[in-house]
């Protein structure tokens, strides 16, 4: 085992947290996140990244609070989201056991880890592989991150400090995008290696057309946009309900500018998916009440806008070319790039596991796809399906918050966010595990504080009147 000084750094920055408070802790953990390329510890040929090993200064955080364990263990109550999520991670826990070895040679798998038996054209009989357990601990994060985060979010000091952490985590990928491209324009890549020192396949000085692939903190384009999608879903529908909108608004803008100029055929192909998702929340929130101001005025201009941008790209035949040119790169011509047929071949494998172990699947970790349903199906089967549909119905679902509040605003952000984080997965989803970014804006649209309703200043001056908890701001 080797340690890294982001590793170093990472447990200095949690012994840091700890002495400052749970607020603190969170904010750093959500941020972390972002440093997708990084490794804090080097485990072989496996990586674990600060944001897994800061989960540890979390639960210490927690545990540290007694009046707060209760929530992360009601969590864990049959019906609730958690419990759904803990059936899934079971039941693929199991199968990545059991599944490989019951179903050994049944199928044809694209192995996701190092398999036991050669490959032979990229392809091997279904056995066990290196990533059934790697996956599995991924997976056991993503529960113990989803449960971390409903227990702090259920007090309306911890839901707030969430909801900062995020805004940050939106914030530095905007930096981290900005960087790279700076860093490549000028030749100086190597400034950013000490956050890319995992044990992945790196795509960061990639190209397209002479135009450098845009990466950030991740290792390739394809996972910057995708992250940078659930980013851009939660500012900007912050921005629609007007809380911290000088922070949320430029924040989407820029993000979704980034995801277009990623170079990424996923971020370019779910874009209009998470555009649509944030007109339509527009539209219901739109009124003539408070706070509804931002979501009236994209229902009324966002029309026209787009009316007028799209006559602009017709009439102006340079500008025309442009766009057609690049979308016909990223999207149009994509069916037929190598890159294409290979992912599609990976989904096609993919659905035949899933026949071919009636649809029970062939193992969590086991096979590699290019779209989250199919990796779905073909790892953990049926089963798993049910499991997660069931956990994302239930977190996802309305919560009991008083309409318009911050609490519900902030419910219906991280549920976009979600949404736009699926859409991409959509297109690009090689695993099971979502990663830790989509268990957050889970955790946070499932954690019901214990102040849900705002505190509105009254029309005559009353005694103590400071002491009113105060959840949010339009500011």
């Amino acid at each position: 085992m080797g340690v890294e000084p982001v590793g170093i750094f990472t447990i200095a920055l949690g012994m840091y947290c700890l002495a400052l408070g749970q607020d603190a802790t969170i904010k750093a953990f959500v941020a972390l996140t972002l440093l997708g390329a990084a490794a804090a510890f080097v485990l072989g040929s496996s990586s674990v990244q600060p944001a897994h090993l800061f989960l540890l200064f979390v639960a210490l955080s927690m545990f540290r609070g007694r009046r707060q364990t209760a929530p992360l263990f009601d969590g864990l109550h049959f019906g609730r989201p958690g419990f759904w999520l803990a059936c899934l991670v079971l039941y693929g826990g199991l199968s990545a056991y059991f599944l490989p070895r019951l179903f050994a040679d049944a199928t044809t798998i694209i192995p996701l880890g190092i398999a036991d038996q050669p490959l032979t054209s990229g392809v091997v009989s279904l056995g066990p592989v290196s990533s059934n357990l790697t996956q599995t601990v991924y997976l056991v994060a993503d529960l113990v991150c989803f449960l971390l985060v409903t227990a702090v979010g259920s007090t309306a000091q911890g839901f707030r400090a969430i909801v900062v952490g995020l805004i940050v985590y939106a914030a530095l990928n905007v930096v981290f995008a900005f960087l790279d491209v700076v860093t490549g324009a000028i030749g100086a890549q190597d400034m950013l290696q000490f956050i890319r020192n995992a044990q992945y396949t790196f795509h960061d000085n990639d190209k397209v057309n002479g135009m450098k692939r845009i990466v950030g903190s991740w290792p390739e384009a394809s996972a910057f946009a995708g992250t940078t999608l659930g980013a851009f879903g939660f500012t900007a529908t912050l921005w629609l309900c007007q809380r911290h909108s000088r922070w949320t608004g430029p924040l989407a803008v820029i993000s979704l500018a980034l995801i277009v100029l990623s170079t990424s055929s996923a971020g370019l192909v779910a874009a209009p998916v998470c555009l649509a998702i944030f007109y339509i929340t527009a539209v219901l929130r739109s009124g003539v009440g408070s706070g509804t101001g931002n979501s009236s005025f994209v229902t009324v201009f966002a029309p026209l806008v787009v009316l007028l941008t799209g006559l602009i790209v017709l009439l102006q035949e340079d500008i025309f070319n442009t766009v057609h040119n690049y979308v016909d790169l990223l999207v149009l011509s994509k069916s037929t790039s190598n890159s294409a047929i290979a992912r599609g071949s990976w989904n096609s494998y993919g659905l035949q596991n899933f026949l071919d172990t009636y649809g029970l699947g062939v193992g969590l970790g086991t096979a590699r796809t290019s779209s989250f349903p199919v990796a779905v199906l073909s790892n953990v089967g049926v089963p798993g399906a049910v499991f997660f549909l069931l956990f994302v119905l239930t977190a996802l679902g309305p919560g009991r918050a008083p309409s318009r509040s911050f609490v519900a605003d902030v419910h219906l952000a991280a549920r976009n966010g979600c949404l736009c984080l699926l859409a991409g997965s959509l297109v690009v989803g090689p695993t099971v595990d979502l990663g830790l970014l989509f268990f957050i804006l889970a955790g946070l649209a499932a954690s019901r504080p214990d102040v849900i309703a705002e505190a509105t200043a009254p029309f005559i001056p009353l005694r103590r009147q400071s002491e009113l908890p105060v959840l949010g701001g339009s500011s």
